[in-house]
């Protein structure tokens, strides 16, 4: 009896559905049926010309009918989607009861499953809820304001610059671009479509993308993303906002895997020229991080020229005398210094069987040893190439000009935006394992001196099947020196020079304060007077 009921109520189901598609045939039908040619000859032309007027009212008639018409249909799919709904949630009932008594009849285990799809609307729904969308929420200061990002079709107005340092762009990275076009077509497809004007008695505006003023955009990273859109309508006054939500959906765990990082060997290459107190201070680090803590650290030096080479080999003994470690080589060029020739050269010298990890480093760089840990997390052979974003200090004469004596270099890394900036605009400090480093082609030999050559081998491997992991390294610095920019640099790379030099000596306020430094001490010393 419940066998032959359920399969009844089966049936139902069916039928309804089947009358839910012929109806939604009957719209595209209706609405793609082209009007005979003859029809539209002998109604605008019979009795001679028809007048403007006279064509305007048989199209408004015409349209009028086929809206009534397609609207009257769109309730009657409406109930009909609401019965089959009704319809289908009996038979879940029905199917939940079968199951308990244990007389589930024998097919139908598939219709029997987990509502996943109303489970994951009702996520996205209480996302919605608790997101910044309908009503504002309590903030505890202006600085937990996420802002607005504005945007056109053409341009994007942001107050995160990134590495463009533009407030006015358009769009360069694909998934931005892809991201705010789609949200206009989405809107014109909500604000043409038939739903949207089914209770307007007004005459159907169509929309275009010409149509489209300008929008606003932000990110609340918990929750989702929200698109507040403005069109035009028919006349200066008249207008359509549209607010669209793109919620994040739920955590999805991807991997998990250990990583025994005791047999990822790490080969530091630094290419030197001079520069040897410079390079005292480095191996002062090195012998503090890799000999003390890491244990698992080769070092190569690529030399470059005959001046205070002997030096460099000196620092270099000393360091075995004192800690026994052995485990460095000092290569030696007897030529201009090429910064890409001598890290290659460093990379290629490497004769073991083993993949090696290769830190390309310069001398005037400090690091510690839990970035040691994250260049070898964040690179990966055939995978992942590590462009860490490093944190480059102010001249510590400037940030430190009211104290009598100098803080220690260990007391002077401090990442503050009084003491320094990170340094998004360089692509020199990089991990990577020698096999992808060789696969991609390694340096562009043309290059000599500083400048260029990093930023040729990111483009390599950004145009690569390699993911290029790009982060800001809270255990990566860059020491303050003074910066020469030389004569017989080319136009392009002595202006280079000249913008590093001047973004590394100090910040924007400090600069300021300098600059404005009389006027401050006479706005002091008539203070002083006044008292």
């Amino acid at each position: 009896m419940f066998k032959r009921w359920l399969l009844s109520l089966m049936i139902h189901v069916g039928l309804i559905a089947l009358g839910f598609c012929c109806c939604l045939s009957l719209v595209h039908l209706l609405a793609c049926k082209p009007v005979p040619h003859s029809s539209q000859h002998s109604r605008l032309w019979s009795g001679g010309v028809t007048s403007k007027e006279r064509y305007m009212t048989l199209l408004q008639e015409r349209e009028d009918s086929h809206r009534h018409y397609i609207n009257s249909l769109m309730r009657q799919i409406a109930q009909l989607k609401e019965t089959l709904q009704e319809r289908t949630q009996q038979l879940h009932v029905s199917l939940e009861k079968a199951k308990a008594k244990g007389i589930l009849p024998l097919g139908l285990e598939s219709l029997q499953k987990t509502p996943i799809q109303a489970d994951l609307k009702e996520f996205f729904r209480s996302q919605l809820n608790q997101a910044e969308v309908k009503s504002g929420v309590d903030l505890p200061s202006e600085y937990a304001v996420i802002p607005f990002d504005t945007f056109t079709l053409q341009k994007i107005y942001q107050l995160e610059m990134g590495l463009t340092r533009h407030p006015e762009e358009r769009p360069v990275k694909q998934d931005r671009k892809n991201e705010l076009t789609g949200a206009v077509e989405t809107a014109l497809h909500i604000l043409n479509g038939p739903q949207q004007h089914i209770d307007n008695s007004r005459l159907k505006h169509t929309y275009s993308p010409s149509d489209f003023i300008e929008g606003l955009t932000r990110t609340e990273r918990d929750r989702g993303t929200v698109y507040e859109l403005m069109f035009k309508g028919d006349n200066s006054q008249d207008f359509t906002q549209l607010v669209l939500f793109r919620p994040f959906g739920p955590v999805v765990k991807v991997k998990s895997e250990s990583v025994d990082m005791r047999s990822i060997p790490i080969n530091i290459i630094v290419p030197l020229s001079k520069r040897t107190d410079t390079f005292r201070i480095f191996i002062n680090n090195f012998r503090k991080v890799c000999i003390k803590q890491d244990k698992k650290v080769h070092l190569t030096v690529v030399y470059f020229g005959q001046d205070q080479l002997d030096q460099v080999k000196a620092i270099l003994d000393q360091t075995t005398r004192e800690t026994q470690f052995r485990s460095f080589t000092l290569i030696h060029l007897n030529e201009e210094f090429s910064r890409g020739r001598g890290l290659e050269v460093g990379a290629k010298v490497w004769r073991q069987n083993q993949n090696v990890l290769l830190f390309f480093c310069d001398v005037d760089i400090h690091f510690t040893a839990d970035f040691l840990t994250s260049c070898r997390l964040n690179a990966e052979p055939g995978k992942k190439v590590y462009y860490p974003v490093l944190f480059s200090q102010y001249n510590p004469s400037i940030i430190y000009h009211n104290r009598t004596h100098l803080p220690s270099v260990e007391q002077q890394l401090v990442i503050r935006k009084e003491i320094g900036f990170w340094r998004d605009f360089g692509f020199g400090m990089t991990c990577q394992y020698k096999s992808d480093f060789i696969n991609i082609g390694g340096f562009d030999h043309s290059f000599k001196g500083w400048g260029f050559e990093d930023v040729h081998l990111y483009r390599k491997y950004l145009h690569s099947k390699l993911m290029v992991i790009r982060a800001p390294s809270r255990g990566l610095f860059h020491l303050w020196h003074e910066k020469t920019c030389a004569d017989e640099l080319s136009p392009d790379k002595y202006k280079m020079c000249m913008m590093t030099k001047a973004k590394s000596e100090a910040s924007h306020g400090q600069l300021g304060e300098l600059f404005y430094k009389r006027e401050i001490e006479l706005h002091l010393n008539s203070k002083k007077e006044k008292n």
